[in-house]
């Protein structure tokens, strides 16, 4: 496995959260090092649940153009995993063997496909890190 990471829908939320700057930061500075590196995967699957969260639960739900932004400069660079069949029969093997959620095992198998040795799911005040299986 490489240097690459796999970013989770949560990472990008964590930029828009108000609530925890210290996460919001982590998060951005995640997703800089990100575009910066070129070492970034995202999935299709987590520009379409991000961008469920940014229409209909943020504090301030984003518009059209602000989204169309967002697609542009921060995921477009990102975007390297389709959807496939491959990627479900992944996600089946992982399902089967893990017992994750069906949602969690498509994103680890998306990590996977992509040789990521990391996955950032979720942001911790230790900064702990979730490797994919």
């Amino acid at each position: 496995m490489s240097g690459r990471f796999f970013l989770d829908t949560n990472i990008f939320a964590y930029t828009f959260d108000a609530k925890s700057p210290a996460k919001a930061r982590r998060a951005a500075q995640l997703i800089r090092q990100a575009a910066d590196t070129g070492n970034r995967v995202v999935s299709y699957q987590i520009v379409q649940e991000f961008f469920n969260l940014a229409f209909r639960r943020f504090q301030h739900p984003m518009n059209v153009a602000e989204a169309e932004q967002y697609l542009i400069t921060v995921f477009r660079p990102l975007l390297a995993v389709h959807s496939s069949p491959a990627l479900y029969v992944e996600a089946m093997r992982i399902a089967a063997r893990y017992h994750l959620s069906w949602n969690d095992c498509i994103l680890v198998a998306a990590a996977l496909q992509s040789q990521c040795s990391v996955l950032y799911a979720r942001i911790f005040s230790t900064a702990r890190r979730s490797k994919a299986c």
